[in-house]
């Protein structure tokens, strides 16, 4: 009888898996230029601009950081990572850490029930989209390597706006509720005021 369930269980999510994907799954597939950047950016890579801008934004990003991820030393580390990650794609750090903050609550294996990996809760299709089947999307920098190309390509294509961005890489284009809680997470925890020194 329980294994009758089960496998009527299993049958069910793998009916509906797709649609809860489906979305996402299909803006991917028929987006080549999507697969060409992240193809890029996985092969690519910069460090920080300036040091101590960097040393200031870690001071303060470990600070706000110690809450959730509470080893010192990784926390360093996974800060400077997602520096390197989000500034080589042009994007500001403190909204990608708002948008790990949604996706997977700083937790590094995170793993959702429609298969999305890691901090950035990236699809695996997208390692046999670009080429790169060996891969592990649990692994931090390619992790983030991943998820900053993707947001930087969705936040290109759309001309700059980030609702419709974060709704793309959340893969619920023309909804707000996904773009409404990273950019709370944003305002709430990880904005930064820009201070100007002009003489």
């Amino acid at each position: 009888m329980k294994a009758r369930w089960l496998k009527k269980l299993i049958r069910i999510c793998l009916v509906s898996l797709p649609l809860l994907t489906a979305s996402a799954w299909v803006d991917a597939k028929v987006d080549p230029e999507l697969r060409a950047y992240l193809k890029d950016a996985i092969s690519s890579s910069s460090s920080f601009g300036d040091r101590f801008d960097a040393e200031v934004w870690l001071v303060d990003m470990n600070a706000r950081m110690s809450r959730f991820i509470p080893d010192k030393e990784f926390r360093i580390e996974f800060l400077k990572s997602v520096h390197h990650a989000a500034t080589d794609q042009n994007l500001p750090p403190e909204m990608v850490l708002a948008l790990i903050h949604v996706e997977s609550a700083f937790k590094p294996y995170a793993l959702s029930h429609a298969g999305a990996q890691g901090y950035m809760q990236v699809m695996p299709f997208w390692r046999n989209e670009i080429g790169r089947p060996d891969d592990n999307l649990m692994e931090m920098q390619t992790n983030l390597k991943y998820g900053c190309a993707i947001l930087a390509h969705y936040l290109k294509r759309e001309k700059g706006n980030w609702i419709r961005a974060l709704a793309r890489y959340n893969g619920s284009l023309g909804k707000t509720w996904y773009p409404e809680r990273v950019m709370n997470k944003w305002q709430r925890h990880w904005f930064v005021r820009q201070i100007s020194f002009r003489r």
